[in-house]
């Protein structure tokens, strides 16, 4: 163990904090995390641990939804520029007034939204979890879907419901192409394709499945397979070689980089652990309505 990964690991026991960090980070911030999951499990882990301070190793939306399902603890994140672009693709006042357009829609944010939009949120979803929630609402409701219009365009083509998109993406996921994992294909004619459903439609039809990020980790522990095209961030390659030796990984692209999840570093999160910082704060009155949409999400099985 290093000098600074003690330093971590000394003042974390004696603050009894928990570090989080999501599948994308980097691997040494993987590495001395207490749990590495995707936004749905860390989701849970946040609501449910009996930890004082939480270190969120993800980016801003995370570590609101953290303080959200646990407002009385300390939420913090080490690098306060980590954001989404995909978040800020969508405002609450496009929510409202796509409310005040459909009055009798149920509106489904994905997690990666702001606080605020959540506030405006009948339910949230997870990539792990958003056929489940879509199928759990009553048939013949419209439903409005944001920010991702490739995650709202899969539920569709999955579900047959009737839903309105807002016109977001991940950028990231966009490096991902159909060419680049065919010329894959032709190299590694055995591997299968797995692909995150904030690729595009035309990634997602050529791929052997779509899965979330914490499915892609299940899925090639369970397959007989040796070799995987992996179509999301590459930080997850990491966690997927650790878990899996004796696979074979090569993604899909390798721009797809998002460099917002490797903003975080280890001295970063050795300050974080210091100085208490960055301090994250959602206001109460956003908070308390924004929790019943994720309390939703959370009890979606």
């Amino acid at each position: 163990m290093t000098t600074i990964q003690q330093k971590i690991k000394t003042i974390k026991e004696k603050k009894q904090a928990i570090i989080l960090a999501h599948n994308y980070q980097r691997p040494e911030i993987q590495d001395i995390a207490d749990f590495v999951g995707d936004s749905l499990d860390l989701s849970r882990m946040a609501a449910n641990t009996k930890a004082r301070v939480i270190v969120f190793c993800g980016v801003h939306f995370m570590a609101e939804t953290a303080k959200i399902l646990s407002p009385n603890k300390m939420i913090l994140l080490p690098d306060i520029d980590a954001g989404c672009p995909m978040a800020d693709m969508v405002t609450v006042e496009e929510i409202k007034k796509l409310k005040s357009i459909h009055s009798d829609a149920v509106v489904v944010s994905y997690v990666n939204t702001p606080a605020t939009v959540k506030a405006e949120s009948d339910y949230c979803c997870t990539s792990a979890n958003g056929l489940r929630v879509v199928s759990a609402i009553p048939e013949g409701k419209k439903i409005i879907f944001s920010p991702d219009k490739y995650l709202g365009s899969y539920i569709i083509k999955q579900t047959g419901r009737d839903m309105i998109l807002t016109n977001g993406f991940c950028p990231t996921h966009q490096t991902i192409t159909v060419e680049g994992i065919l010329q894959l294909k032709e190299k590694y004619s055995q591997a299968v394709v797995i692909v995150h459903p904030e690729c595009n439609s035309e990634v997602i039809d050529i791929a052997d499945a779509t899965l979330s990020t914490n499915g892609m980790c299940k899925y090639v522990t369970d397959s007989e397979a040796n070799e995987f095209i992996v179509g999301t961030e590459i930080g997850i390659i990491h966690r997927l070689k650790k878990e899996n030796p004796q696979k074979q990984f090569y993604p899909a692209s390798e721009r797809t980089v998002c460099p917002n999840m490797k903003l975080i570093t280890i001295e970063k999160l050795l300050w974080a652990l210091e100085e208490d910082a960055y301090q994250v704060e959602v206001p109460e009155d956003i908070a308390e309505k924004a929790r019943m949409a994720i309390e939703r999400m959370l009890a979606v099985v």
